[in-house]
């Protein structure tokens, strides 16, 4: 019955379910994954495991998902868009989060729908509508309510260099978002992601592959090893396999907006574990938060004169 009532849901729909899953995901992470730096793994061994891993997977996913034969000039496109949203987005993201405070990489994230939304601009020639700047603004000045009054975030010397991280992350993933867009529309997805994470596993090779073999695995605990596999599996497979499928049916703004939810998403799971408790300002926060992911979302009638 779930796969007929799915089969009837448009191509948008789907995309938006994709992308609100993908969230989850990413918001069950900052919990699942606390504590994995740099006590039992550091910061480059971790991205090498998650590009190789998530690598792998995809290959293993691609004997079972028909694939297509890609043309010499994309497979150059996908070497550059390897670099932007497999290395550089997740080394400088990882990387930024071990030298800075996790409030601190939450609120420089808020940048990120913004340098899409000027990418697209420019790249993409996306027309700007006053529902998008209003449902813009809203979802940031939801997100940024909801950071703000976490508290324990501190901009100064001791963070700057985590903090520059995080922002060079934004921007490369903004940049891969924007770009990839063309790719994804001509091929599906696994066909995409297979290609852009083998080239991302050469990247990294010479860049992690030392820290790995060095790490002491032998001090793992059974949480550790849940939570690394967990982000290899779930934050990097599943959650890109899941963006890149709505990104193939919605704009780059769409989904990179959907980045505000995380905040609020992670209040929520946890509540339901007992570890937070529900405000008022979280739910006036969210409220905002949705209402800007509708208005972005929201298309604008077009007027006949006839």
């Amino acid at each position: 019955m779930f796969y007929y009532i799915y089969s009837a849901l448009t191509n948008a729909v789907k995309g938006h379910i994709a992308l609100f899953a993908a969230q989850i995901v990413y918001a069950l992470n900052y919990s699942i994954a606390k504590g994995l730096m740099p006590d039992f793994i550091g910061p480059l061994a971790l991205v090498f495991l998650r590009i190789t891993g998530a690598c792998i997977l995809f290959w293993v996913l691609s004997l079972f998902v028909k694939t297509q034969k890609v043309e010499k000039a994309d497979m150059i496109k996908m070497l550059w868009l390897a670099l932007f949203g497999v290395v550089i987005n997740q080394v400088f993201f990882i990387w930024g989060l071990s030298l800075t405070h996790p409030i601190n990489s939450a609120i420089i994230m808020v940048s990120n729908p913004i340098m899409v939304f000027i990418f697209t601009l420019f790249i993409l020639k996306e027309r700007i509508t006053i529902l998008k700047i209003s449902g813009l603004t809203l979802a940031i000045a939801g997100a940024l309510i909801l950071l703000f009054f976490k508290g324990n975030f501190d901009f100064g010397s001791e963070t700057i260099a985590g903090d520059v991280m995080t922002l060079i992350n934004s921007a490369s993933w903004a940049i891969f978002v924007v770009l990839v867009k063309p790719i994804i529309q001509k091929y599906n997805t696994v066909t995409a992601m297979r290609w852009m994470f083998l080239f991302g596993s050469i990247y990294i090779m010479p860049i992690g592959l030392s820290d790995t073999l060095n790490t002491n695995w032998h001090l793992f605990t059974s949480h550790a090893i849940f939570a690394t596999c967990f982000v290899v599996i779930a934050t990097t497979f599943f959650a890109f396999l899941l963006n890149i499928y709505g990104l193939q049916s919605l704009s780059p703004s769409t989904v990179s907006m959907y980045i505000y939810l995380q905040p609020f998403l992670a209040s929520i799971f946890a509540i339901i574990m007992g570890e937070d408790k529900l405000t008022a300002i979280k739910i006036f926060s969210g409220i905002l938060i949705i209402c800007g992911l509708y208005l972005v979302n929201k298309k604008t009638k077009k007027l006949n004169y006839d």
